[in-house]
């Protein structure tokens, strides 16, 4: 209970530890659409390529590696759309309930429909819905709180946490279920997750009011028709081009990057050709471009957790603990620990350097270099044959990957809102998950060439390439940090 000014008593209200009440069913959709995510992805390429003895589709190595790149990629190119759809059409609480939806309806899909179809029909569904979550997710945490409102940091360390407690928990449980049921009861785990998200969720959505409903940007009602023409015309060509086989599988992953590289570069045209940029935000935008390239370049090694690490986790890691083997998936759920325990340490970190921490330039020189190490570790582990890797080496690999993650990743947003113009501040945001786009896709790619027999090769090439990206843009920092004009 609290005492108002003048002695009346009222109920105390109810919190989220502290937080708006409403925190706790956005922390839950969250943290479902995660668990069903990550659940998903632990298992889905070793479903692509396991024979079907084993239950699986029987897919070449090379063309589920791709599958699974072009799918990740199209989850952040599918933020673009889903921010869209919030800002002109539906506003971003009615987009990250229907994106739940069809997240939901894609592990159905996966869960139920055999073969190629449940998969082709899962994914793109899942790929649309997760961009549709991540595009306004976060946003909406943000509409809980007034600009000054104290409670604000600690609302959102409390909503990425669920985030991460989604990632560890849902490649354990749908890895265990596809070693001792098979992989379709493991997809349909992921899909009863969403559903518990949802149903929690729309307990508590009629509270998201005000600016969690609105249309920022409504589109003027005669530009409908022409938007729902374009959308009906892009699906028609994506059902052809699928169906007939013009684009085969293999190369799934090579269209995405395409697709992405050419939006990232009308993108930039666009920005730095506009007459409401100011010159100063003109040359932060250009000082942006280097920093956009050392992103994908870092995705583009740090996916292949979904790609290269799962092969090599099936087929090179002795993953037999006192006796047991454990699941291939649960390799997946090393990183999200990692990710909690030192998400906070780097966090109290820079916090207390102040204005004494690196700047973001060499931030990003660090995580791209320490990235390319990580594959570097690789190298005393090659030509080990079947079940020669020590778990305790590939932890310990991948801890340096989260590393290299937290280094990179949680600043590059916050740099994108602070090199954006004012006139682009989405735009900006988008911009920077296109690099992430790029470097998912690419891993797709990139995995095509992995072999056993060449993995010295390959871990030798990517890391070098790597720790060589994240020199050379040392070498540019003094130029970019000129360039970003105060931005630190």
């Amino acid at each position: 209970m609290t005492v108002t000014g003048t002695g009346e008593v009222q109920p105390r209200e109810r919190t989220f530890f502290g937080q708006p009440r409403v925190l706790a069913n956005l922390f839950g959709v969250e943290l479902w659409e995660r668990f069903s995510f990550y659940g998903m992805q632990g298992i889905l390429l070793i479903y692509l390529y396991y024979e079907a003895d084993r239950g699986g589709l029987g897919i070449d190595e090379a063309t589920a590696t791709s599958i699974v790149g072009a799918y990740g990629g199209a989850v952040y190119l599918s933020t673009i759309l889903g921010a869209w759809t919030a800002d002109r059409l539906f506003g971003p609480e009615r987009v990250l309930f229907g994106s739940a939806v069809l997240v939901m309806a894609g592990h159905v899909c996966l869960a139920v429909l055999p073969g190629l179809a449940g998969v082709a029909a899962g994914l793109v569904c899942i790929a649309v819905g997760s961009g549709g979550v991540k595009a306004t997710a976060t946003s909406l945490v943000g509409s809980l709180y007034a600009a000054d409102d104290p409670r604000r940091d600690a609302g959102f360390s409390l909503f990425y946490l669920g985030i991460n407690v989604g990632a560890l928990a849902g490649p354990l449980l749908t890895g265990l279920l596809q070693q001792n049921a098979g992989f379709h009861y493991g997809f349909a785990l992921a899909a009863v997750g969403m559903a518990i998200g949802l149903t929690q969720y729309a307990f508590g959505r009629r509270r998201l009011t005000g600016a969690a409903r609105e249309v920022p940007n409504p589109l003027p009602p005669a530009r409908r028709p022409l938007v729902a023409g374009a959308a009906v015309a892009v699906a028609a060509v994506i059902g052809v081009v699928v169906l007939t086989g013009v684009l085969p599988a293999e190369r799934l992953a090579t269209a995405v990057v395409v697709i992405s590289a050419v939006a990232a570069v009308a993108y930039f045209v666009v920005i730095l050709s506009a007459g409401t940029v100011t010159g100063v935000e003109r040359r932060r935008m250009l000082g942006f471009i280097p920093m956009f390239l050392a992103s994908a370049v870092f995705w583009s090694l740090y996916q292949q957790q979904f790609t290269v690490v799962t092969i090599y986790s099936d087929q090179r890691l002795d993953r037999t603990v006192l006796g047991w083997e454990m699941p291939v998936s649960w390799v997946q759920s090393i990183n999200p620990v990692f990710v909690i325990l030192l998400s906070g340490a780097f966090a109290a970190l820079w916090t207390r350097l102040g204005s004494r921490q690196p700047s973001t330039p060499a931030k990003f020189t660090a995580g791209t270099i320490v990235m390319g190490v990580a594959f570097l570790l690789f190298l005393p582990l090659a030509g080990g044959g079947p079940n020669s890797a020590p778990l305790l080496a590939l932890t310990g690999i991948l801890l340096v990957f989260t590393v290299a993650e937290l280094l990179l990743s949680p600043v590059g947003l916050s740099l994108a809102t602070k090199v954006a113009p004012a006139t682009f501040r989405t735009q900006t945001v988008a911009l920077f998950f296109l690099s992430v786009a790029l470097g998912t896709a690419m891993s797709g790619v990139l995995a095509r060439y992995y072999s056993a027999e060449h993995e010295a090769v390959y871990f030798g090439a990517l890391g070098a390439a790597a720790v060589l990206v994240g020199a050379v843009l040392a070498a540019l920092t003094p130029l970019i940090r000129r360039l970003m004009g105060g931005v630190h």
